[in-house]
């Protein structure tokens, strides 16, 4: 067990104070009675309520949901498609260009592929909207969604799925039954990951979006291009209150369920 010395334990606070004081501060600010946002008036719950009478912003929260859904949701399944492909499939031609294409937006500067994929838009004549944001989101976030699942088909046993077929299961079935409950956490897992992406997105979504839809990041920043209001931070404290209980939500029913895994081994072993 490593012991904590003086020196770790002054790393542990400054690195945390870095990272949660200007959270705490925001949380702070946001029951500030005063429009400005740097001075103290006062304790008040007002800026909430124009937070919720604001239709603009919650128009915006209601599209980046919407997006961050469906993107997310086309992105799982392309993702999985294209680890599954890529994991099972050694060999075929043409292996190395389609991981290359499904990798590329790993390293690609999200400047380059807002542009190429507006420049992609107007040139078939797709107007922006809801469907371009939906579109350029699953593009970006589906490489992502197929490294997670990818690493988790690398360690699963094979030798299960090849039981399921000797049994007479086609290759799908073998799959929806077998493999697919298997990997199914990690399948979760770059689900959760690509809508994350998707809700903080603001360049992809700048270039793609169009008059009729806009995102909250980028209603945030066009109104922080303005000064800061009080409602952002209300709004910033919302997030982060649920944020914070799906993390712990989350780290809940993980512990419970490596401590009834642990249950049922030891009653498997006596």
């Amino acid at each position: 067990m490593t012991r904590l010395t003086p020196f770790n334990i002054v790393s542990l606070t400054l690195g945390f104070a870095f990272l949660y004081i200007p959270m705490l501060v925001l949380v702070v600010y946001s029951f500030n009675s005063s429009k400005l946002v740097t001075v103290w008036a006062g304790f008040s719950t007002k800026w909430y309520g124009e937070l919720f009478r604001n239709e603009a912003f919650l128009e915006a929260a209601w599209v980046t949901v919407k997006v961050g859904f469906f993107s997310s949701t086309l992105a799982t399944i392309l993702g999985t498609m294209a680890a599954y492909t890529l994991v099972r499939r050694a060999r075929f031609p043409g292996r190395t260009l389609f991981s290359g294409m499904i990798y590329a937006p790993l390293v690609m500067p999200e400047v380059i592929t807002g542009l190429s994929l507006l420049l992609l838009f107007i040139a078939i004549g797709l107007d922006r909207g809801v469907l371009t944001i939906v579109l350029a989101h699953t593009t970006f976030s589906m490489c992502y969604v197929s490294v997670v699942v990818s690493s988790r088909l690398v360690t699963f046993n094979q030798s299960l799925e090849e039981a399921a077929l000797d049994l007479g299961c086609t290759p799908f079935e073998a799959f929806r039954a077998v493999t697919l409950p298997i990997i199914l956490p990690a399948v979760a897992a770059g689900w959760l990951l690509a809508f994350t992406l998707s809700l903080d997105d603001l360049v992809i979504a700048s270039f793609t979006a169009g008059p009729s839809a806009t995102t909250l990041p980028i209603k945030v920043f066009s109104s922080v291009r303005l000064g800061v209001s009080p409602e952002i931070n209300a709004l910033s404290t919302i997030i982060i209150g649920l944020v914070t209980i799906g993390v712990v939500t989350a780290s809940l029913v993980s512990k419970r369920a490596i401590s009834r895994r642990a249950a049922e081994e030891r009653a498997a072993e006596t």
